[in-house]
C-alpha cells in the first residue's frame, strides 16, 4: 500500500478568463503535516476548496486518490464522511451560540427530532480537553478569544472523525504565544496518527511545523521541499514562492525628509462602548510629524485598534476625552466623515467586514471614501470612476481581470490593495494602517511596504500598527509601544529590538 494517504493529479480549475490551477500536482505521506505556501492568489485555497468537495467534481478537471480511492467529491459533506476536514481563515463559528451548539452544528447529537444536549456538551468537553481548552462547552462564542476560538474549530474537526485535517492560515489573527501552542498541538496530533495540510504565510511556523513544502506560482506547482533532504530557510521558500531573491524584506526609505508635527494626541482617555467604566485607552500622549512612518506595538488586547478607531471620529468607544491637534489647530471630530474632511483616514484590520463591499467590484470599491471626487452635479460619473480606478489598480500592481471584477473573487493581498487604494483616493494627510498586511504574502507584503515609502515621500504621515515587530523595526521611524491601554515605551529608528520591545511590555505588566 501506498504510503501516500493524498494524491491530487493534474488538478486543473478555470475561472471566467482566469487559470486559477493549472495541472497542479501534490502528494501527501501519511502521518506527516504537509505546507503550502505561495503568493496570494498563487492557487492554494483554490486546491484545497477542490479537495474539500467546495468546488465539486465535474468543475475542475484530474484525480483525487484519497486512501487508494479515486473521490468524486459533489459537497463538502461528502469529503468530511471520508475524514478530510478544513477549517478556513474566516473561522465559521455562530457569536451567540456556546461552543457545544457550534461544534455540532448540521451534525445535531439525538434521534429523530430531539436534540439529546446532554450528550452534545459532555461529548464537546471531551473534544475540548483533548485540544487543550478548559472552558465549559456551555460558553457562549463571543465570550472566548480569537485563539480559543481557532482551537474550537479544531475540536469541532476531531468530532467529524478528522483524519486528514486542512488549516488555511490557522495563525494569522493570533499572537506568538497561542500560534506556538496551535502548532505544538498539531505536532502532537501528528504523533498520534493524523495528518495535516497547512496554508501560511508565516515562514517561520512553516519551517518549523511542516515535514514537507510544496511550493504553488501562478496556479502551478513549483516543487517539494522535504525536512532533513532540502533547505528549509526562509530565504530557501521564498525564492520558491516568487520566483527571485528577496534580498532586503524592507524597501530602504532614503531622502524623505521628516517636516514638523502636523498630529498630536494628549490626555486621550477612551471608555468602552459596554462595559462604560471599563478604560480601553488610558491617557495617551503621542504625535507624528510630516514624512514619518510611526510604529505602534504590542500584544493582542494592548488598545491599539481602539486607540485608532476612537482618533478616526470617535468610530470606537462609548465617550472619548483628550486634545486631538491637527496641522497645528485643536479639531473636535464627530464621526467618521468629519475625520476624512480634516485630512484623516483608517485603514481598517477588518477588510472583509469594515473595510470593503465584496459584492461590488473594484470600480465602486476605490471611490467609496471620496465620491465627490467622481461626482458632476451629485451624480457618480462612471467613466470617472473607472478612470480612477483603473488608474490605481495599475499603480498598485493589483492581480485582477480589470476593474469590473468583485472584490470578494480577490486574493487577500489583492484585497488588501484595493482598500490602501481607496484611502489613497480619499487623499488623506495622516493614513492609519492596522495590521496592513496580514494574512498577506511575502512579495505582496513588500509591495505594500513600497506604497508605504511613496506616501511619505510625498510628504504623508503613517501611522502603522502591527503585531509583527520586524515589520515594525523594519518600516519605522520611530515606534511607540502599547500595553493595557497606555503607551509605555517610545524608540527612535535603530534604537529598538524585539528585545527591547518585549522587555518594555513585561516591565509595564509586572508594575
Amino acid at each position: 500500500m501506498s504510503e501516500n494517504i493524498l494524491e491530487m493529479r493534474n488538478i486543473t480549475k478555470l475561472f471566467p478568463g482566469v487559470r486559477a490551477l493549472d495541472d497542479v500536482n501534490l502528494q501527501v505521506k501519511k502521518g506527516t503535516i504537509h505546507a503550502l505556501v505561495g503568493e496570494n492568489g498563487a492557487g492554494k485555497s483554490t486546491l484545497m476548496n477542490v479537495l474539500s468537495g467546495i468546488y465539486p467534481y465535474g468543475s475542475y478537471t484530474g484525480d483525487i486518490v484519497y486512501e487508494g480511492e479515486v473521490c468524486k467529491f459533489a459537497k463538502i459533506t461528502d469529503s468530511e464522511q471520508k475524514g478530510i476536514v478544513i477549517i478556513h481563515q474566516e473561522l465559521a463559528l455562530v457569536p451567540y451560540m456556546t461552543i457545544g451548539e457550534n461544534m455540532f452544528l448540521g451534525n445535531e447529537q439525538g434521534k429523530s427530532f430531539s436534540i439529546d444536549w446532554d450528550g452534545t456538551y459532555e461529548k464537546a468537553d471531551k473534544y475540548l480537553k483533548i485540544v487543550g481548552l478548559a472552558e465549559s462547552s456551555r460558553t457562549l462564542i463571543k465570550d472566548i478569544g480569537v485563539g480559543k476560538q481557532q482551537l474550537v474549530e479544531i475540536a469541532k474537526a476531531l468530532a467529524k472523525n478528522a483524519r486528514l485535517l486542512i488549516l488555511d492560515e490557522p495563525t494569522s489573527s493570533l499572537n506568538e504565544s497561542d500560534s506556538k501552542a496551535l502548532l505544538d498541538l498539531l505536532l502532537r496530533f501528528k504523533q498520534e496518527g493524523m495528518t495535516c495540510i497547512i496554508i501560511s504565510h508565516k515562514l517561520n511556523e512553516v519551517s518549523y511545523v511542516a515535514d514537507d513544502i510544496t511550493v504553488i506560482r501562478d496556479g502551478k506547482t513549483i516543487e517539494t521541499l522535504h525536512k532533513g533532504v532540502d533547505d528549509f530557510s526562509e530565504d530557501r521558500i521564498i525564492r520558491g514562492m516568487v520566483g527571485r531573491e528577496i534580498s532586503d524584506r524592507f524597501p530602504k526609505r532614503s531622502g524623505v525628509a521628516i517636516g514638523d508635527v502636523c498630529m498630536e494626541v494628549k490626555d486621550w482617555t477612551v471608555f468602552h462602548p459596554v462595559y462604560r467604566d471599563k478604560k480601553v485607552v488610558d491617557n495617551v500622549s503621542m504625535y507624528v510629524r510630516k514624512g514619518e512612518v510611526v510604529g505602534i506595538s504590542g500584544l493582542m488586547g494592548a488598545g491599539r485598534t481602539e486607540l485608532a478607531m476612537s482618533l478616526f471620529g470617535h468610530s470606537y468607544g462609548h465617550t472619548a476625552h483628550g486634545t486631538l491637534t491637527l496641522g497645528g489647530k485643536e479639531v473636535k471630530l464627530k464621526n467618521e466623515k468629519d475625520a476624512i474632511r480634516h485630512g484623516l483616514a483608517y485603514v481598517t484590520e477588518d477588510r472583509k467586514g469594515n473595510g470593503l463591499i465584496l459584492s461590488n467590484p473594484i470600480r465602486v470599491n476605490t471611490t467609496l471614501a471620496n465620491l465627490e471626487g467622481v461626482c458632476h452635479r451629485g451624480v457618480v460619473d462612471q467613466d470617472m470612476e473607472y478612470a480612477v480606478s483603473d488608474d490605481y489598480r495599475k499603480k498598485l500592481k493589483t492581480k485582477c481581470t480589470g476593474v469590473e471584477q468583485d472584490v470578494g473573487n480577490l486574493s487577500g493581498g489583492n484585497q488588501q490593495k484595493v482598500l490602501l487604494a481607496k484611502w489613497m483616493f480619499a487623499d488623506p494627510d495622516i493614513l492609519i494602517l492596522d495590521e496592513p498586511t496580514r494574512g498577506i504574502d511575502v512579495g505582496a507584503k513588500y509591495e505594500i511596504y513600497c506604497i508605504i515609502n511613496e506616501l511619505v515621500a510625498s510628504g504623508k504621515s503613517v501611522i502603522m500598527i502591527s503585531s509583527e515587530l520586524p515589520e515594525v523595526l523594519g518600516m519605522s521611524d520611530r515606534i511607540y509601544v502599547m500595553n493595557e491601554g497606555r503607551i509605555v515605551g517610545e524608540f527612535q529608528q535603530g534604537e529598538a529590538s524585539q528585545e527591547s520591545i518585549m522587555a518594555c511590555i513585561l516591565k509595564s505588566s509586572n508594575n
